[in-house]
């Protein structure tokens, strides 16, 4: 039950980054750029997939371009952070990336929220 709790914690966690670093992304680079159709709701249902896409899909993908991942010293990641970006976009109507530059900026951005709020919960430990 405590490994079932953990995984749930680490993926409400990973939705929570997920929402936040997107609703961030959209305040930064504007809604012309990257939308929502201004529901908040929107933003929360977008969080969700990307989460299940970055729990389910993206571990695969990594490990088909592992390669390239460590040819490019994980640089590559930027590229695959930016594709599952776009497959959220595509898989949900209301979330619209203007283009894959704008969703490679997304996901550095929702990298660096990841990070900030890593740091805030390692200190809390």
């Amino acid at each position: 039950v405590y490994v079932m709790n953990n995984r749930r914690s680490r993926f409400l966690v990973r939705w929570a980054v997920s929402v936040l670093g997107l609703w961030v992304a959209s305040e930064l680079l504007g809604s012309e750029s990257l939308s929502f159709e201004g529901r908040v709701s929107a933003v929360i249902i977008s969080g969700l997939i990307l989460a299940i896409i970055n729990t389910l899909i993206k571990p695969i993908v990594v490990f088909l371009t592992l390669p390239a991942v460590l040819l490019t010293l994980g640089i590559f990641m930027v590229v695959i952070n930016a594709l599952m970006i776009l497959l959220a976009a595509w898989l949900y109507g209301p979330l619209e990336v203007s283009g894959f530059g704008i969703a490679v900026i997304t996901g550095m951005i929702i990298g660096l929220v990841n990070w900030l709020v890593s740091m805030i919960l390692e200190d809390k430990k």
